[in-house]
């Protein structure tokens, strides 16, 4: 239930529309700097009869305040609202329909050149800061957004019946993921686009399978349902643009029948003022923005693009993460340098990657001291993304833990030394990779000539480190990843806006 208070209407409510020409000034009766003001405006009001500037007052709380000066009644708040009155007393002056001058609070100095009326309140003091407009008040503001900016809005409204549950129908029209969503109802909508300054009728992407065009609304409905806050919405809108690439590749990621999906890393200072999380439980539950960022960005995939599983959709068996992945970076405890940066970025940047991922699988090594020892448990457990004896296309990404990069950092290893000695402990014999090799009948389809040739698991490039995890632990993680290259899917980036 909606806690905020209800607006009533006044059957005597004045018009919202500003007169084109004089001044016009906003009070509220529950304001001290508007009761103070009250004999200011009676003076205006008298020498508006001799000039070509008429007073016009907007009373937002009683309109007999200010008496005698017949204010028009805006207890709906609709001119404060249009006017983005955020102060009261405020005091506009308008030529021709345009805003030429506005004064907040009251300064003597101010009011007087601004109304050209000298001597002006000379009883008051200079000075006096206003009160809160009540068409700003938190309780109201939200309620006051749906009721007067519902224009914004083109999306299709759905109407429920009397005894029809909003949370059912989502699952029966098949809106959900599988979990409860969020109703999408204008209030919520409009709130959630107060988090960028994107149009709402701007296109974001072209949204694979169906090439449905995004539109920053459509975003903001599914980032909705996702549960996220509005500050989030940027990093989702970067998400569907960089998901929607050709270089992401998100049809084939769909149409695979490898259980892999978008994994996102949010860089830059951002992710401290969203309260993203990069160390305990980083890639588990309990972080709203973690876990609502990522299952927006899936549901825009499903609503808009059409990307439903047993549908595009063909995973033989999908993975957790498919609901939504998203973790930041912990660049602040890091030895090296963040994922973002490797990728050409500068580090005040705020960026999101896209990786495509399976669900991440643990490396345990609470014994190595030496970075010789820990780099063969980390290219053990890389051995094993898809099939040991597969190698060559795919990608993977190792999300190292702050007691295992500690072992490198002591030793003084940069990222790309420890990148190049995986590289070269995931290289082995061809013969180790063959088909029929070790009684195995699955690898790679190798000639008997190169058995003793060297043949890296990886291809260059397609190893990729991140820093995040709880301080406590001597474990890291391996994210396997899809083919890679014009085959597949490259990761991507994109910096986020506003």
């Amino acid at each position: 239930m909606d806690a905020a208070p209800e607006i009533e209407s006044s059957p005597d409510a004045g018009p919202s529309q500003l007169p084109a020409n004089g001044l016009v000034a906003f009070v509220k009766r529950d304001c001290p700097t508007c009761e103070l003001v009250g004999p200011v405006l009676a003076e205006l009001a008298a020498a508006a009869k001799t000039s070509a500037s008429p007073l016009t007052v907007y009373s937002q709380d009683d309109p007999s305040f200010p008496e005698g000066l017949h204010p028009r009644d805006d207890r709906e708040l609709a001119a404060s609202w249009r006017n983005k009155i955020e102060t009261v007393p405020t005091l506009l002056r308008l030529d021709d329909g345009r805003e030429t001058g506005r004064v907040v609070g009251w300064h003597r100095a101010e009011w007087q050149e601004l109304t050209g009326v000298t001597r002006l309140g000379e009883a008051l003091p200079d000075s006096r800061p206003g009160c809160g407009s009540l068409s700003v008040d938190p309780a109201r503001e939200s309620q006051l957004r749906a009721r007067f900016e519902s224009g914004r809005l083109s999306a299709r409204r759905v109407q429920l019946a009397e005894l029809e549950d909003e949370f059912e129908l989502a699952h029966e029209r098949g809106w959900s993921d599988g979990l409860p969503v969020v109703p999408p109802t204008e209030r919520r909508v409009l709130d959630m686009l107060e988090g960028t300054e994107r149009d709402p009728a701007e296109i974001v992407a072209t949204v694979p399978p169906d090439l449905v065009d995004c539109t920053v609304e459509k975003v903001a409905i599914n980032a909705v349902m996702a549960g996220c806050r509005p500050e989030y919405l940027p990093v989702v809108l970067a998400a569907v643009e960089a998901v929607c690439s050709d270089e992401f590749n998100m049809h084939g990621v769909l149409a695979t029948t490898m259980g892999v999906g978008p994994v996102l890393i949010v860089n830059g200072p951002l992710r401290r003022r969203i309260n993203m999380n990069s160390g305990v439980n980083v890639l588990g539950q309990g972080n709203r923005a973690n876990a609502t960022i990522g299952r927006a960005l899936q549901l825009v995939i499903r609503n808009v693009g059409g990307g439903r599983p047993d549908g595009v959709d063909r995973a033989t068996y999908g993975n957790p993460g498919k609901l939504g992945l998203c973790f930041a970076e912990g660049e602040e405890d890091s030895p090296w340098q963040s994922l973002a940066v490797d990728r050409g970025f500068d580090p005040s940047a705020n960026t999101v990657t896209v990786f495509t991922g399976e669900a991440p699988r643990t490396v345990v090594d609470q014994l190595s001291r030496e970075p010789g020892s820990l780099a063969r448990s980390l290219a053990a457990g890389l051995m094993g993304v898809l099939h040991p004896k597969l190698g060559f296309f795919m990608d993977a990404m190792l999300v190292i833990g702050p007691e295992h990069a500690r072992v490198f950092a002591d030793a003084g290893w940069g990222k790309q030394q420890l990148i190049d000695r995986l590289h070269e402990l995931t290289t082995v014999p061809a013969s180790e990779m063959s088909r029929g090799t070790g009684g195995i009948e699955e690898g790679l389809p190798l000639p008997a000539e190169m058995a003793d040739q060297p043949v890296g698991k990886f291809v260059p490039g397609a190893l990729h480190l991140v820093f995040a995890g709880g301080g406590a632990g001597l474990f890291s993680v391996v994210i396997g990843g899809w083919l890679n290259g014009d085959a597949g899917s490259r990761m991507t980036t994109r910096e986020i806006g506003r």
